[in-house]
């Protein structure tokens, strides 16, 4: 009697093995599409756009007047060490981070920006010792592009007070009081700030 070689019998049992299912790819698919991030937005026209003292703490808004604000800067301290907090006020995905670029005065920075989630609303927010050098780059008078991926650029007006607010907050072990307002030059009358939402 003749012996089958192992090949053969290998290839045998191959053959009893049915292929794939037509449907096998039905039944794994997810049921609920999945969702990449959000369409990336334009860059908004910033031509008359200002910075201003907020109401309140040491905040600066950046926006043309009585509009919404798109860009805040602020000094936070809790009698620790300062740090700058930033605000890009445009819509984020939930939980996404990125980098906050800033080019302009002679320097690039870049800062670490994670969206933040601000009632049912999310938006980028960060925040960097006040020593950091890369602040630097808000101390002149020069203007300043500010750009998050997907929230587009913002161009930031030349104006003194966000280097002043730098410095200040620099200078501080305590948040600053309403006691001594920032100033650009000259008293002049303020024109209204851009909306604040806090």
């Amino acid at each position: 009697m003749r012996r089958a070689s192992p090949l053969v019998l290998l290839a045998i049992l191959a053959a009893c093995k049915p292929p794939a299912s037509d449907d096998y790819v039905e039944r794994t698919r997810i049921d609920t599409p999945v969702e990449g991030p959000a369409e990336p937005i334009d860059s908004p026209d910033t031509e008359g756009a200002i910075w201003a003292p907020a109401a309140e703490g040491a905040r600066l808004l950046y926006g043309k007047p009585g509009e919404r604000p798109l860009f805040a800067v602020e000094c936070l301290s809790d009698g620790s060490e300062p740090m700058l907090g930033y605000t890009r006020f445009a819509r984020a995905d939930a939980d996404a981070q990125a980098v906050l670029a800033l080019i302009g005065n002679g320097h690039v920075a870049r800062l670490k920006i994670d969206a933040v989630q601000v009632g049912d609303v999310w938006r980028w927010e960060g925040a960097i010792a006040a020593a950091d050098q890369r602040l630097d780059v808000l101390t002149g008078n020069r203007e300043v592009e500010a750009t998050v991926p997907g929230a587009g650029s913002v161009i930031l007006n030349p104006s003194a007070l966000p280097g002043e607010l730098v410095e200040r907050c620099r200078a501080l072990g305590e948040p600053l009081g309403d006691e001594e307002p920032l100033s650009e030059g000259a008293p002049t009358p303020a024109p209204s700030p851009p909306a604040d939402p806090a």
